[in-house]
């Protein structure tokens, strides 16, 4: 088996796992308090969204970005939620169906394998892709499904640049429940997806949060008009 299949299987169990209470744990990575809601809320506000718009949230889990997202493109808009593991679709479905929302298909599919549907005005994956060992194929292949201006947007965790070796081990025994931490920092993965980002899309930026150890990473694909341009501060 190779080392993508490997991991592929270790994401689906551990996420079967954690996916009844993973709306409760996910507050506890990578720290106790971490701000996930104030970033998550960046990330959506960086995709630029109208009004009736198409998204796709890679990896989306449980659904934590919908409400978000849907209060953005509003009914007349439509999310498709990918996710590799089955038992996240479920409690996703039931957010979906919790919250009367019509315009939310959910498809169970390995992110870097994914058949991205043409025309999307967004993507958006968050604290998910650098998980993925081919994460920079996903940023290529979504990429290429945008529509002119549309916004690839990725908020992952990092590690900090310049931190000391200790501190670095110290995180890696906090996480290394939560991850397969050891091979992470290995791969380095917040750097393909920057390479990639400035790679396949334009109007690229990259903005960094709680000391370095998150980023938020944005582009657009051809053209970006007035409308999706993003102040300095990531907001449209």
């Amino acid at each position: 088996m190779s080392h993508v299949d490997v991991t592929r299987e270790r994401l689906i169990d551990t996420y079967r796992h954690k996916a009844k209470h993973y709306d409760f744990t996910s507050r506890l990575y990578p720290a106790p308090g971490y701000p996930q809601r104030t970033q998550r809320l960046r990330a959506v506000r960086a995709l630029g969204l109208r009004h009736g718009d198409f998204v796709i949230d890679v990896a989306c889990g449980t659904g934590l970005n919908f409400a978000l997202i849907q209060e953005a493109i509003g009914p007349e808009g439509r999310i498709v939620g990918v996710d590799l593991t089955d038992a996240m679709l479920a409690r996703a479905q039931e957010r979906v169906e919790a919250n009367g929302w019509r315009n939310v298909s959910l498809l169970q599919a390995d992110a870097a394998a994914f058949d991205f549907p043409t025309g999307a005005d967004a993507i958006l994956s968050t604290y998910a892709l650098s998980q993925v060992p081919d994460s920079a194929m996903v940023i290529g292949r979504g990429a290429a499904a945008l529509s002119d201006g549309g916004r690839w947007v990725v908020l992952d965790l990092k590690l900090p640049g310049a931190t000391p070796r200790w501190l670095t081990q110290v995180g890696a025994a906090t996480v290394r429940p939560f991850a397969a931490i050891d091979d992470w920092l290995m791969r380095r993965p917040w750097e393909a997806i920057r390479t990639a980002m400035q790679r396949d899309l334009t109007d690229v930026s990259w903005d960094e949060m709680c000391f370095g150890t998150a980023f938020i990473a944005a582009g657009a694909r051809g053209p970006v008009t007035g409308s999706r341009q993003l102040r300095s501060d990531g907001t449209p």
